[in-house]
Formats: C-alpha cells, sequence, structure tokens
C-alpha cells in the first residue's frame, strides 16, 4: 500500500515538472440570457483535443501547448460555433462563450425556456456523459410549476413513484424499492426523516428550485456505491451570468373539496462587473388544502368460533376468503412547502473558485383523519347462531366490535387542532474548483439534516359491538349493520385516549476531494486518471412517546355526549355506499385539558413505542481510482475501482411481557457491525456517428440495511402472540449489473434509445414471517439468497417538424420499460421455501406518453404515465403478500407567452382521478383504495434576464 502512494505521488510530481512550459484554458458557455450551457462539446481543432462544459456550463482543458488555437463549440440543436483563444505558457486563459439563438438549426423554432431550451440542455449532457443516464430538466417536463420533484422524476424511463395523498413522494428506480435507491443535492447524499427507512421524501422538494434532474442508471467510481436501481442527483439553479429576475404566483382549486391551491416563486441573481462574484437567491411556496376518500380491509380464510363454550376448545368453519377488518376513511389535509436557497460562487482568480450552495426545504402537514373501523369478533368470543355461512361457503353475517377514532392536535396557532407533521430538510454546501499546473482539485463539504416532529397528536375513539352482513365483493368490500339502531353512533362507548410525540431526524456529514490529470495510454488524446476520496458520517435518532389517559369523570362515556360533526360526503370518491358517519370534532379533543389530574389519569406505556426508539451511527469512508481512455477515434473505456468501508453502532430496546402479557421492563440492547465492499466498474461508449451513441456497463453496487432493521430491539406481543426482532448482524444487500444501450439524437433536438439491463442482487432484505415453539408469529428482517432483474427500455422524443403546417411544432415523448424479476430464499411461515416469486417493489410494465404542441407563442401538453401492479410486500404465505395495483395518471398543462417576459400558466393534474390502491393476494382483492381527485392551478410568471 506503501509503495502504491508513493508511486502515485511521483507520477502527480513528474506531471507538474513536465508540463510547466504549456498553458490551460478555462471558460464558461451560457445562453444570450446568461442561463449555463451544460453539455456542449468544445474541440481545439488544430490538436484534435476537447472537453465537455459541466452543468455549472463551465468547462477546463489543460496542458496546452503555446499558440493560437480555434475552438469549435457543438451543440445539439445549435450551428457550430468558433471562438479563437490564445494560449501563454503556464498561464490559463479565460473564456466567455455566448450561444446565441440566431445560431440555431431550428429557425423556425423559437428556443425558449418554454420549449426546447430545457430539453436541448438535458440532452447535450446525457449525450456526452461518459455512463448510462437519463437526464431531464424542469423546464422541459411542462408541468409547471409542479407541486414537488418526485412529479417530474416520474416521466423518466424506467422511474414509477409511490404515491402519498395524490403526491409522487417515494422512488422506485427499475423496479427496485426506494431505499436502495439514492438522492442527492449537488452530488451530496440528502438525509431522510422516514424513520423505518431510508427512502427521500421527494414530495419535501418544490420543483422549482431544481434545474436539472440527473439519474445515473450506471453509477461510476467516483460515485457513492449505494445506488442498485439508480442515483438521482437534483441540481440547484447556479448564478447567472447577468441579471435575472422570475417571478411566478398562481392560485387553483382542489376539485373534491373546493378548497383553495396556492403556489409562488421568486428568483432573483446577478453577477459582479468584475465577474468574480455570482449569486442567485430564491423562495418557493406552495399551499394545498385538500381531502382523501379511502377504503381499507384485511383478508382471511379462517373462522373459528367457540362451539362448547370452551376457550381453549374452538371449532374451525372452512369458509371463502372474507374481510374479517373493513375501515372507512376520510383524512382532511393542508400541506403547506416552502422552500429557500442561497447559493454564492466566487472566482479568486482565473484558476480557483469557490462556491457555497444552500437549500431549506419546511413543509407543515396538518391531517385530521376520521376512522370507522370494524372488526369480526370470533374465537372464544363468538358462539353457534352468531354468524352465517351460506351454501358457497360465504361468510354472511357476524358480530364485530365497532371503533370511530378521530385524530387530532392541540388548539394552538401551529397545530390549530390537526396532527401537525413538522418536516424540515437542509443542505449547506461549502466547495472549490482548483487549477495547479495540469492537476484539477474540486472538493466539497456538506452538512445536512431532516427531521420530522409530531408533537401532541391526539386519538380519542369510541367502541360498540353489533352485528353487520358482508357482502362479499372482493372489490367493494362494505360491512352493513343488521339493525340500524345497534350502530348507532350516539351509543358508542369510551375505548382510548392517547397522546404521542413522535422525532426522528437524521444528520449528514459529507466530505469529497477528487484530482484529476491528463493520462492518455492508448496515443488518443483526452485521456485522464481520477482519483480521490469521502467520508460520509451519518446519525438517525428516533424518540417516540406515548400516553394514555382514563377520564376520572363521565364526561366522556358515551359518544352522544361530547360535541361530534357528520362527515359523511354524498360524492365519497370510493364509492356512494360507504358513509363516514359522526366522530368527535377536532375542536373538541384539541381543548381537552388532558394535564389536568383532577379530569385525566395519565399513563405512560412505554410498550407501545419504546421499541421503535433507537440511535445508529453509520460512517462510511470510500476511496476511488478510475481512468478515461479514447482507445480510437469512436472508442472510449472509463475504468476504475471503488472501496467503501461502513462501520455502524447501534442503541435499541427490549421491552420485557410476563406471562400474563403485562409490561415487565425493559433492557437497553448495543451492537456493532462494520463491512468494506470492493466495487470495479467498466464503461464502454462508441460513437458510432456524431448523432449515434452506444454504450456498455458492468458495474457493483450495493444497499445498506434500513435502521429500524439494523437496531438490536425485541418485543413480545403476548395478546396478539406475535414477537418482533431487529437483526443487526444483516449483510447489505449487493448487486452486479449489466447495461447495454444505444442512442440516437436528432439533429431537431430529440432522441431515440433503447437497451438491455440485468441486475445479479445477493442478500436482498425481507420480513420473515415464522412461527416458534409456543405458536407465537415471528416477525424479523433477514437476507434472502438472491435475486435477479433483467429488463428492457425504450424511449423516443422527438420534435415533429418533419411534418407540414402548424404540425411541425408538435413533439412526442414516449419511454417504456419492462421488467422480469425473481427472489430466492424466502420462506413461508412453514419454513418452506417460497418458489416464483418476483423480488419485492418490481414493476413489470412502465410507460410514459406526452404530445405536446410550442410555437413562439404558446405550448399546451398532455402527460400520461402508467405503472404496473407489483408485489410490495411478501407475507408469510401467498394468500397475505401485499400488492401495490397498477396506476394510470392523466395531466394536462399549457403556457402562454403574453409578452417576452410574462407568460400565463395553467394545468390539471390526476384527470383520471386514478386512486392509491393495493391488494391482497390477488388484484380482486381489495387491501386499500384512496382517491384524490383532481387539481386545478392557473397562474402567472415574469421573467427577466439582462446578460452583462
Amino acid at each position: 500500500m506503501k509503495k502504491n502512494y508513493l508511486l502515485l505521488c511521483f507520477i502527480v510530481l513528474i506531471s507538474f515538472i513536465g508540463y510547466a512550459q504549456n498553458g490551460n484554458i478555462r471558460g464558461v458557455i451560457t445562453d444570450k440570457n446568461g442561463i449555463a450551457v451544460p453539455g456542449a462539446t468544445i474541440l481545439i481543432e488544430e490538436l484534435k483535443k476537447g472537453a465537455i462544459s459541466d452543468f455549472n456550463g463551465n468547462f477546463t482543458m489543460v496542458n496546452i501547448p503555446e499558440g493560437t488555437y480555434h475552438l469549435l463549440i457543438q451543440y445539439l440543436g445549435y450551428s457550430e460555433f468558433k471562438q479563437e483563444a490564445v494560449i501563454t505558457a503556464s498561464k490559463t486563459t479565460t473564456l466567455n462563450v455566448t450561444l446565441d439563438s440566431k445560431n440555431t438549426e431550428l429557425e423556425e423554432v423559437e428556443i425558449t425556456g418554454y420549449t426546447l431550451g430545457g430539453q436541448s440542455r438535458a440532452l447535450n449532457i446525457q449525450k456526452n456523459k461518459p455512463n448510462i443516464t437519463n437526464i431531464v430538466s424542469t423546464d422541459q417536463i411542462g408541468k409547471f410549476p409542479d407541486a414537488n420533484i418526485g412529479d417530474a422524476v416520474k416521466r423518466i424511463p424506467g422511474i414509477t413513484m409511490q404515491i402519498d395523498q395524490g403526491e409522487a413522494r417515494d422512488v422506485i428506480v427499475r423496479g427496485l424499492s426506494p431505499q436502495l435507491n439514492s438522492v442527492t443535492l449537488n452530488g451530496s447524499r440528502i438525509p431522510s426523516a422516514e424513520g423505518d427507512n431510508r427512502n427521500i421524501q421527494m414530495d419535501l422538494i418544490p420543483s422549482d428550485m431544481i434545474q436539472t434532474i440527473e439519474v445515473n442508471k450506471a453509477v461510476t467510481p467516483d460515485m457513492d456505491a449505494d445506488a442498485l436501481g439508480g442515483s438521482i442527483n437534483l441540481i440547484t439553479r447556479t448564478s447567472p451570468q447577468g441579471f435575472r429576475l422570475s417571478v411566478s404566483g398562481g392560485s387553483g382549486i382542489n376539485v373534491v373539496t373546493n378548497n383553495k391551491v396556492f403556489n409562488g416563486s421568486i428568483l432573483i441573481g446577478d453577477r459582479s462587473n468584475n465577474d468574480k462574484f455570482g449569486w442567485m437567491l430564491s423562495t418557493s411556496i406552495n399551499d394545498n388544502d385538500l381531502r382523501s376518500d379511502n377504503v381499507e380491509a384485511e383478508w382471511t380464510d379462517e373462522f373459528e368460533y367457540n362451539a362448547f363454550n370452551d376457550e381453549d376448545n374452538l371449532e374451525e368453519v372452512d369458509v371463502n376468503p372474507y374481510a374479517n377488518v373493513f375501515e372507512i376513511r376520510q383524512y382532511l389535509v393542508q400541506r403547506i412547502r416552502r422552500s429557500f436557497s442561497a447559493n454564492f460562487d466566487y472566482k479568486l482568480n482565473e484558476n480557483n473558485n469557490i462556491y457555497f450552495k444552500s437549500i431549506y426545504n419546511w413543509r407543515d402537514d396538518r391531517e385530521n383523519r376520521l376512522a370507522f373501523t370494524q372488526e369480526v369478533l370470533d374465537g372464544e368470543d363468538i358462539e353457534p347462531g352468531d354468524f352465517s355461512v351460506d351454501a358457497n361457503g360465504n361468510l354472511t353475517s357476524f358480530p364485530v366490535e365497532a371503533v370511530r377514532q378521530s385524530k387530532a392536535g392541540i388548539n394552538n396557532n401551529r397545530n390549530k387542532n390537526t396532527r401537525l407533521e413538522d418536516q424540515r430538510m437542509f443542505n449547506f454546501s461549502l466547495g472549490g474548483e482548483h487549477l495547479a499546473n495540469k492537476l484539477e482539485i474540486d472538493w466539497m463539504a456538506s452538512l445536512s439534516k431532516a427531521s420530522e416532529e409530531r408533537l401532541n397528536e391526539r386519538y380519542l375513539e369510541y367502541e360498540s359491538e353489533y352485528g353487520v352482513t358482508f357482502n362479499n365483493n372482493l372489490d367493494k368490500p362494505l360491512y352493513t349493520p343488521q339493525d340500524a339502531n345497534d350502530a348507532l353512533y350516539n351509543d358508542f362507548e369510551f375505548g382510548e385516549l392517547s397522546e404521542e410525540n413522535q422525532y426522528t431526524e437524521e444528520k449528514d456529514f459529507n466530505f469529497f476531494a477528487n484530482f484529476k490529470l491528463p493520462l492518455n495510454m492508448f496515443q488518443q488524446e483526452d485521456g485522464f486518471l481520477k482519483f480521490g476520496v469521502r467520508a460520509r458520517l451519518k446519525n438517525k435518532y428516533r424518540d417516540n412517546d406515548f400516553t394514555e389517559f382514563s377520564p376520572e369523570t363521565s364526561d366522556l362515556d358515551v359518544l352522544g355526549d361530547v360535541s361530534t360533526r357528520n362527515y359523511t360526503e354524498k360524492d365519497f370518491l370510493a364509492g356512494s355506499q360507504y358513509v363516514t358517519g359522526s366522530f368527535a370534532t377536532p375542536e373538541f379533543i384539541g381543548n381537552l385539558k388532558l394535564n389536568d389530574a383532577a379530569q385525566f389519569e395519565a399513563e405512560n406505556l412505554l410498550e407501545e413505542y419504546l421499541t421503535a426508539n433507537f440511535d445508529v451511527d453509520e460512517n462510511v469512508y470510500a476511496g476511488y481510482a478510475m481512468t478515461n481512455q479514447k482507445l480510437s477515434d469512436k472508442l472510449s473505456m472509463l475504468v476504475g475501482l471503488r472501496l467503501e468501508h461502513t462501520k455502524i453502532s447501534s442503541l435499541g430496546n427490549e421491552v420485557i411481557f410476563d406471562e400474563d402479557g403485562d409490561y415487565a421492563g425493559t433492557n437497553e440492547l448495543k451492537d456493532e457491525n462494520n463491512y468494506t465492499n470492493i466495487l470495479p466498474g467498466l464503461h464502454l461508449k462508441y460513437d458510432l456517428s456524431d448523432k449515434t451513441v452506444l454504450r456498455f456497463a458492468w458495474t457493483n453496487t450495493l444497499a445498506r440495511p434500513n435502521y429500524e432493521d439494523l437496531v438490536a430491539y425485541r418485543e413480545t406481543n403476548n395478546e396478539d402472540e406475535e414477537i418482533f426482532i431487529g437483526n443487526s448482524e444483516l449483510n447489505p444487500t449487493t448487486s452486479m449489473n449489466f447495461d447495454v444501450m444505444a442512442e440516437h439524437y436528432f439533429k431537431s433536438v430529440g432522441i431515440l434509445s433503447g437497451g438491455l439491463f440485468y441486475k445479479d442482487i445477493q442478500d436482498f432484505i425481507y420480513t420473515s414471517q415464522s412461527e416458534d415453539t409456543n405458536g407465537y408469529e415471528v416477525y424479523q428482517p433477514l437476507n434472502g439468497d438472491g435475486a435477479t432483474v433483467f429488463g428492457a427500455e425504450m424511449s423516443l422524443q422527438r420534435q415533429l417538424d418533419f411534418l407540414p403546417g402548424f404540425a411541425k411544432n408538435l413533439s412526442v415523448y414516449l419511454n417504456y420499460t419492462y421488467l422480469t424479476s425473481s427472489a430466492k430464499g424466502i420462506k413461508n411461515e412453514d419454513g418452506e421455501e417460497r418458489s416464483d416469486l418476483d423480488l419485492p417493489q418490481t414493476a413489470p410494465n412502465m410507460f410514459n406518453a406526452s404530445l405536446g404542441y410550442a410555437d413562439k407563442k404558446m405550448s399546451f401538453r398532455l402527460s400520461a404515465n402508467y405503472s404496473d401492479a407489483y408485489i410490495d410486500e411478501i407475507g408469510g404465505r401467498a394468500f397475505e403478500d401485499r400488492y401495490y395495483d397498477d396506476q394510470f395518471f392523466l395531466d394536462f398543462n399549457a403556457n402562454v407567452l403574453i409578452n417576452s417576459n410574462l407568460s400565463l400558466y395553467a394545468g390539471v393534474n390526476n384527470l383520471t382521478n386514478q386512486p392509491l390502491r393495493y391488494f391482497q393476494g390477488t388484484k380482486a382483492r381489495t387491501m386499500q383504495m384512496e382517491y384524490y381527485g383532481q387539481r386545478v392551478t392557473v397562474g402567472l410568471k415574469y421573467d427577466l434576464f439582462k446578460k452583462n
């Protein structure tokens, strides 16, 4: 190791001495408005030496002999542009290049931010990347303004999103679950506020704070390796090369509730006259008042009753599957999303730049939930004559325990009688780019934190028992009281009153440094050696509590004695047959004085929350080396090796119960684990022509276990005969990946691409369900043996400029992804290995389609997004498997230019009223169906550019 280090130092030293008489070029490429032009190809014709501009439009070329040269700048959608450069020995020449719209090859179509500008930037970056990547400009999506960045990401080939309250939240890349993918902000990992997983809440980040989305489906050695599906890099807006002001504001309604929608944003930036200091400030707000209508069910094919008045000798009846739990839920939600960003950069001199980037996202999610739950009473609580089974084996009637539960919060200026989920995420980054002779250095240190706080969350529930009939409709299950008088809400008796506090935070400190040297091993120009180090120090912490309150008076004895409200909606989106009914009002619950000992007796129930609390430190140290070499004029190769060492220490809790199921105490559990992964990678890129690219990649990636799974904890539930255990010895999931891709770029700014990919996955993690010797169900995360994923994807983006008349302004955006997968080593509740199982969360088919029209004054877009059903959670047997159903979204948006600076926008989201739906075992058997309705927005945007 020491010899290798000395050899590397010797190479660096020789490189400084050997090229001291040569010069360098550093430059920035912008458009006529001063906005960065990334992905442009810069070529010195005399030397056949080139470079690519980065996301900020910057480029660097080192080791150039003294003299005068002609730079050829090539950019998809523009004519070739030439600029002269004079190189002086031992100095760096600085260039500012402007690509003006008059250079466009698309003479009939003005390139603006609303039509081809964003698309052109995205495709130029994608074309010149050495690895398999999808680049999307938020302008290109046309959904302006988006509620969150997840809505934009779901348009990318091979990506689908899981939905929360009608918004795209958790991202699935190439069929791999959200915790198996990484999301970064300007290259720095985004922390997660989720308590039980690593998912990044994409609905926390407004899309108008992001300039470009980069999805790396085949990571290179200089990227973090924890990206089994892919690595999504969100790139914030950069400082312009002149003054820019952008203001937007709009409003609208949610069709279901007729409640308001409001959004607005301000962006302002400039550069000093001496070109040294640049700045960009931006802020965004989105206020959305909505309702969602929800029906849920749990299914079983087992039914027992007390035939002999002996609870230890129960009789079992053979019945068809039936819903043993049935719920009607209504959510009343207000989401306010705010975001603030401040970015600065300063040119110390022609060889040294430093920058500071920051973003602060803050979302208030206020929710009242009304849940009407009915659960079958079977076993020892039911006798012959209490239920009926028809001739076909359908259970048609039975007694139930019914619960009416209201979720609310305290009455203050923040909670406003609602459950307030306060989510925040910030990222502060300081970095630099330096040039020392031919050595390029870039570094960045960042501090990030994500948190979720839910204070004074209150639940008040009332209970009753009565008989129901069951409609035996698998798709639309329904319980109907046998006697309506038995189910009157005012007769429901007090069941439980509780208040809980939850707090989860994740803190990240990241540092990386990269070093790049020219290295030509095959007598071709533009080769380089790149090496670097990274450290990521992470802490995940969760602190919950739970207190139950028993009334000291009779004021809460029955629901009819408290303040109630009938929440029944005639237009309940799941069907008018579902009646929500009356519940205790949030205002009543919020004003209860729970800390008054004369009114309530409080009991802190450790067994309800303690095993969910943990403190985990995870430190990752990485180093890499890679080289990019041109093997010929057309073929280039990037090959390298990454090494990552992970060290984990965790602190959890064991909750102990006695033989009667009563809480008996706790133990604190500590554990440590560490592992090292060696991850080689190879990328080949073949330029069949200047418009056609062939790619191949062999990569190795990993995914670390969820924090909750890593914690050493144990909880025994004697009442339900269940045991939950953590597993600090889990191995990370690893994958060997193979990708091939072909891309053809159209002159009219478009792409046709197609490819295949294969993933050989080891040690994937699933929740095992087994039975111990006492008959208890044991749940524990385990490593499966292995899994494979094979897929194909195709994409087409095209301006239909070959058509006559107005049709030449039409454009299409199409992509399709097919997946097939299999998982091995998963055992059922009887300890037998299950066969023919898909890897969880792998959607077999994903499809995006968009038809757009854009001319100099207006643009319209109709966009569709489809993802197939997939297994979401593996049960103890096939009957208990949970599936996420297929979903089809249709959205429409329009922009009209009133003048060169002012535009009008309008949009309608979820035209199809697509619900979130889960099913159990078979597609017909509904587990959950939640509807959100449509959202309509209209607004204005003002843009002002003034290039220095």
